[in-house]
């Protein structure tokens, strides 16, 4: 899951690989919970997109949180290629981000609990790497779906800026952008370390506290 010759900047629209009309095969149950990966998901239910680094590690902090998260999986987002493989994305040549897609209720969890998941678990200051993770595929991303979303991820950027100055951390790297497509990654990927429990995670965050309470539903 890691290297150091991976590409730190993004390709342009010409330099992207073609990738494919046809979704490349995901699983179909989550692993731990038997849930359904794929939409559609019950009524109720809101989606939340982010990229930290490694997905494996990442998935399974979010799948961590409880009941009020109805699944997790993990995918690829913020590209230029269709339907891309792990191993276009890792070619530094699609554009995409490994991210991880979280379906959950919010009546029982709010966006800025995912939010404070986000980012106490990795270091946003890292620009396209994480760790010994580097590469454009390991960027710093909250991917939107909603105005609401934008409106709070930006918030909890600002807040956790300041947090992270003060402890003298530089400036946060994170982009946040409208979702786009999301593209589910291939099967053995998805709750990979509920499957493996010894595998890698290169997930780790920086010490500090995210001071945000912005949008916890009643």
């Amino acid at each position: 899951m890691f290297g150091l010759n991976k590409k730190l900047e993004m390709p342009s629209r010409s330099e992207a690989l073609p990738g494919r009309a046809a979704p490349i095969p995901t699983a179909q149950a989550h692993f731990v919970s038997g849930r359904p990966i794929q939409p559609p998901y019950p009524t109720g239910i809101e989606t939340a997109v982010f990229g930290l680094g490694c997905f494996w590690g990442a998935e399974r902090k979010f799948w961590q949180q409880g009941e009020g998260i109805w699944v997790t999986a993990v995918g690829y987002a913020a590209g230029l290629t269709q339907n891309p493989t792990y191993e276009e994305v890792c070619s530094g040549l699609t554009g995409h981000n490994e991210v991880v897609l979280v379906a959950f209720d919010p009546a029982r969890i709010g966006y800025d609990d995912l939010l404070r998941v986000f980012w106490e678990n990795h270091d946003p200051t890292q620009g396209m790497r994480q760790g010994n993770d580097i590469g454009t595929q390991y960027r710093s991303g909250i991917y939107v779906t909603s105005q609401m979303q934008r409106a709070a991820a930006e918030a909890s950027r600002g807040a956790y800026a300041a947090a992270l100055a003060a402890r003298g951390f530089g400036e946060i790297t994170t982009e946040i952008a409208e979702l786009g497509a999301f593209y589910f990654a291939e099967e053995y990927h998805q709750q990979y370390l509920a499957k493996n429990p010894g595998g890698y995670c290169g997930i780790g965050g920086t010490g500090v506290a995210c001071p945000i309470g912005l949008m916890r539903a009643p």
